[in-house]
């Protein structure tokens, strides 16, 4: 008859580990949730586009700029200007105006120089 309330403390202790087990289980499901608020790769996609576009928007608005053959490259706040421009003080112009766009980090600028019909 010993044998019976060994049993019952046993199963208790089993009942007890595994509310412990699913007390952690709950506890550990809330991790991946704080992860989410990171953006995603599609969002930091989105949101290098639309600095792209706003860096482009203030190069086509400085005067005395030739946009035409510039494209502007950006990832995570780090802006990148490639192409060639007609005149050395353009390259100046376009590394300012890029710097004066909110968001913008950092500026390399890759243009060179090549006279309008070369």
């Amino acid at each position: 008859m010993k044998v019976f309330p060994a049993i019952k403390m046993i199963g208790g202790a089993l009942i007890v580990l595994a509310s412990l087990n699913a007390y952690a289980q709950s506890s550990d499901a809330a991790a991946p949730m704080a992860a989410s608020s990171a953006p995603t790769a599609k969002q930091t996609k989105a949101a290098n586009r639309a600095l792209g576009r706003k860096v482009r928007s203030a190069l086509s608005k400085t005067k005395g700029l030739s946009v035409a053959n510039i494209t502007v490259r950006a990832r995570g706040g780090a802006v990148t200007l490639a192409g060639s421009v007609p005149e050395q003080p353009q390259v100046d112009l376009a590394t300012q105006a890029a710097q004066g766009v909110a968001g913008v980090t950092s500026v390399k600028n890759a243009l060179t120089i090549r006279p309008v019909g070369q």
